[in-house]
């Protein structure tokens, strides 16, 4: 699933290029992705100018000249910029033509992405307004964990990955940066001290600007708007690395189910 890294590559790709362009067209393909498309999206949409391109956790926010565009990517979608006839691929399934003859194509292969027009604020949206700091914000610290974390029994890399708590950090990156502060994945939340989860702040920040630089990571499916791949996967030393030596003391990474989710670390260098 595109994490923060991979949103925050996508804004930063399609935003210079949509930005003060006039919507001249939309296009949908198919009645539904995660939730269904607003038929209506074309004449809300036709004629408006984009203002700006911002990022919400793993939400994009198409600011409009009236109303803005809430999009999520879901488990496996992309957005890319391609010439207005273009011919369409099996899972692309949303296009929104501009007035320079581009498109901003939506590709979905699982149609668990988001698309939908709303007014007013929007963080007043029922879809962020429970959402945690940013990451890469100063109000997001290792005290802000810490206190947040007292009394739970909910294991740390849930505790990290839960929306409520910090937005962005998915399943991948969690697993990076617990291994770079030498934290088990399993420990207890309220059982990490202060320093320990001061390292880990520091650590979730220097991954995630690490994968930015890098353009994400591509695990499948993720590609950046100008088509290419995310190059963060190179820079993993943990996450889908069960089997092999941990780059630091050679011992075998072990891959359990924590969460219902994969989880990658080193039992010699985690405690």
């Amino acid at each position: 699933m595109p994490e923060l890294p991979e949103v925050e590559t996508t804004r930063r790709g399609i935003e210079p290029l949509i930005c003060n362009q006039q919507i001249t067209g939309v296009v949908l393909r198919v009645p539904k992705l995660r939730w269904p498309l607003d038929p209506h999206l074309s004449e809300l949409l036709v004629g408006q100018r984009v203002l700006a391109v911002s990022r919400r956790a793993k939400y994009l926010l198409i600011r409009l000249e009236q109303g803005s565009l809430l999009l999520h990517l879901g488990m496996s979608g992309s957005l890319r910029m391609v010439p207005l006839q273009t011919p369409a691929g099996k899972h692309d399934h949303v296009d929104i033509h501009f007035a320079d003859g581009q498109s901003l194509r939506f590709n979905d292969p699982r149609r668990f992405g988001l698309l939908a027009f709303f007014q007013g604020t929007p963080d007043d949206h029922p879809l962020l307004t429970h959402l945690g700091p940013e990451p890469l914000a100063t109000d997001f610290s290792g005290t802000f964990l810490f206190q947040r974390s007292r009394k739970r029994r909910l294991a740390v890399k849930p505790f990290i990955m839960d929306q409520r708590t910090v937005v962005g950090v998915g399943n991948i990156y969690a697993s990076e940066a617990l291994f770079r502060a030498g934290i088990r994945p399993d420990r207890a939340a309220g059982r990490i001290s202060l320093t320990r989860y001061e390292e880990l702040a520091w650590q979730i920040k220097e991954v995630l600007l690490a994968a930015l630089e890098a353009g994400g990571t591509t695990v499948s499916d993720f590609r950046q708007a100008d088509g290419r791949p995310g190059y963060f996967k190179q820079q993993l030393q943990v996450y889908g690395r069960d089997g092999l030596p941990c780059p630091v003391c050679g011992q075998g990474i072990v891959k359990v189910s924590l969460g219902q989710r994969s989880t990658f670390f080193c039992r010699h260098c985690q405690r």
